[in-house]
């Protein structure tokens, strides 16, 4: 089986150390230990494979505790139908909440937009009175 060490994972995935680290402290990752106290962290596929799906996850714009929910999901032997329908369901909750701040998004650029267009009309008013005096 092969492993891992924190450097080559954080090479192929683009990521620091750091990083890796902290998805461990969060519970997704469980690196065995080697050397003098067990200092050298030894990931598996196991925790390589997590990590994808965690990074994956991050694209997408989902939160640590349900991207660790659907890691956890994959592991368990259950059928594949409800981790599907689970998955689904988590997805379209981020498309629900994406829409919502791309509708705010967009009125705030229409207000913004709004109040360029009133700026430009007042100062293009006031530069003739700006020119007489």
């Amino acid at each position: 089986m092969p492993t891992y060490t924190i450097t080559e994972l954080a090479r192929e995935f683009d990521i620091t150390p750091r990083a890796i680290r902290f998805y461990e402290d969060q519970g997704l990752l469980s690196p065995s230990r080697e050397g003098t106290g067990g200092r050298n962290r030894v990931y598996g596929a196991r925790d390589r494979t997590r990590l994808k799906l965690t990074l994956r996850g991050k694209r997408l714009g989902l939160a640590l505790s349900e991207i660790r929910s659907l890691v956890d999901m994959y592991e368990s032997p259950k059928d594949t139908t409800a981790q599907m329908h689970r998955f689904l369901s988590v997805l379209a909750q981020h498309r629900e909440t994406l829409e919502q701040q791309r509708e705010d998004i967009e009125m705030s650029l229409a207000e913004i937009a709004a109040h360029e267009e009133e700026c430009r009309r007042l100062l293009a008013a006031a530069e003739p009175r700006e020119s007489a005096a």
